[in-house]
């Protein structure tokens, strides 16, 4: 993935978190992953309220997607 950035341009902060999202977002062509899915298991979402009460993940089982998720990306990569 490429990003331009201009040589005087003073608003990139600006764009920092917009950049950070697609890089997270896209797809390894590697791990058959993104860099998100690989480390949280679950795919990004934009916006919505973090505070939103609904049910919550019991650790034992987040651990063990999180797991298959892993075991997916280290297979794709040793048949590189």
């Amino acid at each position: 993935m490429q990003f331009f950035v201009e040589h005087r341009q003073k608003d990139w902060p600006e764009w920092l978190a917009s950049a950070e999202f697609a890089v997270n977002d896209k797809i390894h062509t590697a791990t058959k992953v993104s860099p998100f899915i690989a480390n949280y298991g679950r795919e990004m979402r934009m916006g919505g309220d973090i505070r939103k009460s609904g049910k919550v993940e019991k650790a034992i089982e987040f651990i063990e997607r999180i797991k298959k998720v892993h075991e997916k990306a280290r297979v794709a990569l040793k048949k590189m």
